[in-house]
């Protein structure tokens, strides 16, 4: 089997395009060609030789698409799919029949992550001290909860997420860096009475060591999720010194799983000394894993690595990796011992465009992968968004997904105009997508 159009690596494809397949049966034996567009039927099977399909770009959102096509002979044998990635012009921001609103919820300031409740609430941070609350699709003037955080750089609130029995207990876990005793990044439990969480009933969790402030005041990670486990997971940053990535007695540059009173669970891979903060490590490697999901039910863990100057990383959580980080980022550089991405792309377009890792996905400029979420395999969006995972870039502005149904292959989903932080699938099975100043939502009706 083989596509004889359009070219793979083909860029800039626009309008109405032809794709045409050649199918080398020694018994010219063909019974019919089916041709896909990212994983999903693009028509009825062509029956005749020449065996051709017209596809619409405007369809699809612009950026990277796949295409594929397979013969099958009179005797039901299939041949395996020939495929190409293409990049689609355009101006389109979403597929047809999905609907963008990116006006869902306004007047954010410097949003930094989203959880929601099981009412529907929704429970944002905003990087200068405050959790506000968007309830029956209105901001909620008050913030459910402020705290005195460091605002340097990247510190401040950074992180959020709701405990699984919040109906009942209503427990708000926030992960913010404070001034007490110095500059350092904190994770405590507060109790959501209504729409109001009491500073008062705080309790501290977890005190991650003090910020260096001779380096930058970045890379603090962020991202807080409780997984089927029933166990809280925790992306933490390098604060901007490399080496500690590697260091197995710091919890920095870290993925970190806690009980969910914060105490470090016994059956944690790496421990150096019982009781000691270093024993809650359960990956490593990371340079700021400020994004991350948990897929409901199986556990699946994808870790977004923003990167240094060339690549940015998703990253298969696996009980103990080692991620690589300074040692390789990226595909570069994966030694023994240490865990390669699931999927990779670079900060600038490669020669010629689209090839190597990362494809027509690698930026223009300058990039930062955030996001992150997985889709329900039963939620309304359909093929080919069912069971795979969606993530983001806070400067290139696109909503990618992997199909993990289909050889991990990558498509653009989406376009925003707001800098993207982070996402989350809604109780509705809309996808929300957090950005410095909004809430984006791509829904289908």
């Amino acid at each position: 089997m083989l596509l004889s159009a359009p070219d793979h690596l083909a860029a800039g494809l626009a309008g109405t395009v032809t794709v045409a397949a050649q199918a080398n049966d020694p018994n010219d034996d063909v019974a019919q060609v089916e041709f896909q567009i990212d994983g999903v039927s693009a028509g009825p099977p062509d029956t005749t030789a020449p065996y051709t399909i017209n596809i619409d770009t405007t369809r699809h959102a612009w950026g990277q698409h796949v295409i594929r096509a397979r013969a099958t002979d009179r005797a039901g044998n299939t041949s395996a799919w020939a495929r190409a990635i293409v990049e689609f012009a355009g101006t389109r921001t979403e597929p047809v029949g999905f609907t963008r609103n990116e006006a869902f919820v306004t007047g954010l300031v410097s949003s930094t992550a989203i959880a929601q409740a099981p009412d529907g609430r929704l429970f944002i941070t905003q990087q200068a001290g405050s959790v506000r609350v968007v309830k029956g699709g209105v901001l909620l003037p008050t913030p459910v909860l402020s705290v005195p955080v460091d605002t340097r750089g990247e510190r401040g609130v950074i992180g959020i997420t709701l405990h699984p029995d919040f109906a009942t207990n209503g427990y708000l876990y926030v992960h913010y860096t404070t001034m007490d005793d110095g500059p350092h990044n904190r994770i405590s439990r507060f109790t959501v009475v209504g729409d109001v969480a009491d500073p008062q009933s705080e309790v501290q969790l977890v005190n991650l060591p003090r910020l260096s402030d001779v380096q930058e005041p970045i890379h603090n990670g962020g991202a807080l999720h409780f997984g089927p486990d029933g166990k809280l997971y925790a992306g933490v940053g390098e604060n901007a010194i490399w080496e500690l990535a590697q260091d197995l007695s710091t919890p920095l540059g870290k993925l970190l799983r806690f009980n969910e009173d914060g105490t470090i669970p016994a059956d944690n891979p790496i421990c150096t000394a019982q009781g000691r903060l270093e024993c809650a490590i359960w990956a490593y490697g990371l340079r700021n894993a400020f994004t991350f999901a948990i897929q409901p039910g199986t556990g699946r863990i994808h870790i977004n690595d923003v990167g240094q100057g060339i690549w940015e990383e998703v990253n298969v959580g696996v009980r103990g990796a080692n991620y690589g980080w300074p040692i390789s980022e990226g595909p570069d550089n994966v030694s023994s011992g240490l865990t390669a991405p699931l999927f990779a792309y670079k900060h600038t377009p490669v020669t010629p465009l689209g090839s190597g890792p990362g494809n027509f996905i690698s930026g223009n400029g300058g990039a930062a992968i955030v996001g992150a979420a997985f889709y329900p395999a039963s939620g309304p969006f359909g093929a080919p968004w069912r069971g795979g995972y969606f993530f983001s870039d806070f400067v290139n502005r696109f909503v990618a997904y992997i199909d993990l149904a289909n050889a991990n292959a990558v498509y653009v989903f989406g376009r925003l105009t707001d800098r993207p932080v982070d996402m989350m699938v809604a109780n509705d099975g809309a996808l929300l997508v957090l950005t410095r100043g909004t809430v984006t939502r791509f829904s289908k009706p």
